[in-house]
């Protein structure tokens, strides 16, 4: 069992879930380069460098496959990439409200303009990061109020992993490449029969919205995003089942843990059921 965080989140954002799922399987989680404790790897941060990454570091550290892929947000695109390459190495997945290649060109026009803006804040800080970061600024002026789930030791941690060089341009580059990456999803294909549950977020986040995006285009989006693009991403595979987290928004590592452990059991139960199945001499 492997996990793949999201844009932005470390291997910390499964405190919640890796733990409860070691439970019933060997799970292993990890920083891409730059992320967390892990040392900045080559730039640009393309799909292919983390794939390239991913793959060697399950090498060389001695895991066996095929792995259940767990992942989260922009997690998902690597994930897809990564079954398409290595086929043989994948035999489930579950996306939890991950990205969608076509989801750009379905933002309305506020959101369009936040995503605009967050690709130019995140150029600006890898240009002033390095500065703030040495002199301490960042830590000071630095907030530890979000998220309000997290208790305040998490929070901190999250923030000393945060502020750091190595992570705003790891970030700035993977956003930045969003596009590139969306378009070498569109390339990798279907995932065949492979188990696959697709997790959605039920609520649209309102906390912190910028005065450019409205409640409204909020709430219009997010049916798109379940109804349609979520909807997509499970017939990838002629096993696919959807799961609507009603009482979470897109952090449901964080604010719902439980449904990723139930899915990735109900996959992993799915995987063996085929297996004995197939080998009548394993009963």
């Amino acid at each position: 069992m492997i996990l793949e965080s999201g844009l932005g989140v470390p291997a910390l954002g499964w405190y919640q879930v890796q733990p409860e799922i070691a439970k019933f399987t060997r799970v292993c989680s990890y920083d891409r380069a730059g992320y967390g404790w892990s040392t900045p790897g080559p730039m640009p941060r393309t799909s292919d460098q983390v794939i390239n990454e991913l793959h060697a570091l399950l090498t060389k550290s001695g895991e066996k496959g095929p792995y259940v892929l767990v992942a989260h947000s922009l997690g998902g695109f690597y994930a897809r990439i990564y079954t398409a390459r290595y086929p043989g190495e994948v035999a489930g997945l579950v996306l939890v409200d991950t990205s969608h290649e076509d989801q750009v060109s379905r933002l309305p026009p506020g959101l369009q303009k936040l995503m605009a803006d967050q690709n130019e804040k995140l150029r600006k800080e890898t240009q002033l990061a390095p500065w703030l970061i040495h002199t301490g600024f960042a830590r000071l002026t630095s907030s530890l109020e979000a998220p309000a789930s997290l208790s305040l030791e998490k929070r901190r941690e999250f923030r000393y992993l945060e502020l750091q060089t190595k992570y705003v341009d790891a970030t700035a580059s993977e956003m930045a490449l969003f596009e590139n990456s969306a378009a070498q999803v569109r390339k990798a294909g279907d995932l065949g029969n492979r188990p696959l549950i697709v997790l959605s977020a039920g609520k649209a986040a309102e906390e912190g919205l910028p005065k450019s995006v409205s409640k409204k285009e909020m709430s219009e989006f997010q049916q798109t995003w379940i109804h349609d693009l979520q909807v997509r991403e499970t017939h990838l595979s002629t096993k696919g089942k959807q799961i609507v987290v009603e009482d979470s928004d897109h952090m449901i590592p964080i604010e719902r843990p439980q449904p990723i452990i139930d899915a990735t059991r109900e996959v992993i139960e799915a995987i063996r059921a085929t297996m004995n199945s197939s080998n009548p001499a394993s009963h």
